[in-house]
């Protein structure tokens, strides 16, 4: 199926060359709407990343294609949705942000790969450059399992629309819902499935490398 192109916010060039100052505006928004967030949440560990928070300019370029196969998820959310803002502004930037995929078909299968992507908002590979942290989205569909992977740098996420649930090290799977942080110190193992709605979830990684592939298992 085609990816969805969400519901654009600006209908200037997709040439990611030709980034306009409306959609810049646009990503500073939604980063804006993260950092809000972050700040709000009780939870101490969501705060330790507000440290290494950049100065929220758009720099980059966005790709300006039409994502991924699991950027259909982004259409159509339902009235009752948890962390509304966040959760619309993604879906209307989703056909000018650069979703990808970390693993091949080899890794987990080619049905994992229709309902799984992420994007990156703010690091080294987002139109907010920054060398310290990375900050982004990762979407799954319903009915998807992300096996145990791990990784140096130190990750939480906060799930923005569904519940799914997560496993870290040997513990057993627990339901997460939206506004929750889920913490993962370094090299810890950690999985996390989804049932009859899809993910949206919001993830921070620092004091580790940014572009580092996760290993399995």
């Amino acid at each position: 199926m085609a990816a969805s192109r969400g519901i654009p916010l600006d209908d200037h060039s997709r040439d990611p060359a030709a980034t306009s100052p409306v959609l810049r505006a646009q990503v500073t928004e939604l980063a804006l709407s993260v950092e809000h967030l972050l700040r709000a949440n009780p939870d101490p560990r969501a705060a330790a990343f507000l440290d290494d928070w950049p100065d929220l300019q758009s720099t980059g370029t966005l790709s300006g294609d039409d994502g991924l196969p699991v950027v259909r998820w982004l259409a159509g959310w339902p009235e009752r949705i948890d962390c509304r803002i966040i959760a619309h502004e993604v879906a209307r930037l989703s056909h000018r942000l650069q979703w990808a995929h970390t693993y091949k078909k080899e890794d987990f299968g080619p049905a994992f790969l229709e309902n799984y992507g992420w994007t990156e908002l703010i690091g080294l590979r987002g139109p907010i450059r920054h060398e310290a942290l990375a900050c982004g989205f990762l979407l799954l569909g319903p009915a998807t399992e992300y096996p145990m992977h791990r990784h140096v740098a130190e990750e939480i996420y906060i799930p923005i629309s569904g519940t799914a649930a997560w496993r870290a090290g040997e513990g057993d799977w627990s339901l997460k819902r939206p506004g929750e942080v889920i913490f993962h110190a370094s090299l810890v193992p950690h999985a996390m499935r989804t049932d009859a709605e899809p993910l949206l979830a919001l993830y921070l990684w620092h004091k580790g490398d940014l572009r580092e592939k996760s290993q399995i298992g």
